[in-house]
């Protein structure tokens, strides 16, 4: 066995996290887990996992909800997508009869990786599949001093590799538990507690004091801003929702009447469209706030929340219905919606 490797062993019997999900070698709960902690800090994952095992206790349960359950139970997580592949992978599992126990089977399932495959596969299974996550990255790039920018095909060959090279295959559940944990804990992105490394004296970041230089990071994506007005109507006590559609942002999540472009006096016309003209005339298009910020990863939102309180039911776009305000929370709905309901308020009526 690698020194490196016997290290981590060594560290992770003396300093790894108790978590829920490492009580278990049920493959669903360790899969759920998985999901839900892609881009989503511990803390907060935790609380979903529990959540989304109490309301389906089996692969079952979550194969036969509706995806408006699904993804309303979501809400707050971020990056939907997850949640809608989560839901299809679940009726994988059903359809074939149990949980995939192969690295190809598990990697088959709709939203599952190579990190996410290895990781479910050696921890319920035993397969020797080393993991790759940016913890892993980080560690061996300081360790080893690698310089291949992090985020490239080649990084991800080269890591892959050398993570495989040092896995002790009858090992292979702790070694890729003990190598996030190493890089979650120890060997920090900022901050790394050198002094107390069990490491230090074979790592060449910490012998060339390039720890904060490594792992090299590929150039970034720019950030695009993207300008959205959301309009909540309300009538009677009802408010008009439609489902986002495929291609866009919150595929599949409820949202009020939308616009990418700005509402002014000379546009609230061209916005709302012929059949809801003579609304206008009657009518106050209430701003309730502007430049709301929702930071997505690659994305700034800015939007602006209106209400709108017609004296008569509008005739709005075909993808539109009309749901008692009361019965919102049944929708799955995008963070920025809610931000909208909290401005709003309840209805008078």
């Amino acid at each position: 066995m690698h020194p490196f490797s016997k290290t981590i062993l060594d560290w992770y019997a003396c300093y790894g996290r108790d978590l829920p999900w490492r009580r278990t070698q049920d493959p669903y709960a360790v899969w759920l887990s998985e999901i839900i902690l892609q881009q989503t800090r511990i803390v907060q994952g935790m609380e979903y996992w529990k959540r989304f095992l109490t309301r389906f206790p089996t692969v079952q349960d979550l194969a036969t909800a509706s995806e408006d359950e699904v993804m309303r139970l979501w809400e707050g997580l971020g990056y939907y997508s997850r949640a809608r592949n989560l839901h299809a992978a679940a009726k994988q599992i059903v359809d074939l009869g149990a949980f995939p126990t192969t690295l190809e089977g598990i990697s088959s399932l709709k939203g599952v990786g190579d990190y996410t495959a290895a990781a479910i596969g050696s921890i319920c299974f035993g397969l020797p599949a080393a993991v790759v996550d940016g913890n892993v990255y980080r560690v061996l790039a300081r360790y080893f001093g690698l310089e291949t920018p992090v985020g490239t095909t080649a990084a991800k060959k080269e890591f892959t590799a050398l993570a495989q090279r040092l896995l002790p295959p009858q090992e292979a559940s702790a070694f890729n538990q003990g190598m996030m944990d190493f890089g979650a804990l120890q060997c920090t992105p900022q901050k790394p507690d050198c002094l107390t490394c069990p490491l230090q004296s074979s790592c060449h970041a910490y012998r060339t004091g390039r720890q904060a230089l490594l792992p090299v990071k590929k150039a970034a994506v720019k950030v695009q801003e993207r300008h959205l007005s959301y309009v909540y109507v309300r009538f009677n006590g009802e408010t008009a929702i439609r489902k986002r559609p495929a291609g866009d942002i919150w595929q599949g999540l409820w949202e009020p009447l939308v616009t990418d472009a700005g509402i002014s006096p000379a546009s609230e016309k061209w916005f709302f469209a012929k059949p809801c003209e003579k609304y206008f005339c009657e009518d106050t298009l209430y701003l309730l706030r502007k430049g709301v910020k929702h930071q997505l990863t690659h994305r700034t939102i800015l939007a602006d929340f209106y209400l709108w309180e017609p004296a008569e039911r509008p005739q709005l776009p075909e993808d539109y219905i009309w749901i008692q305000e009361t019965e919102l929370d049944r929708y799955g709905k995008p963070r920025l919606f809610e931000k909208l309901l909290e401005i709003v308020g309840p209805s008078r009526q």
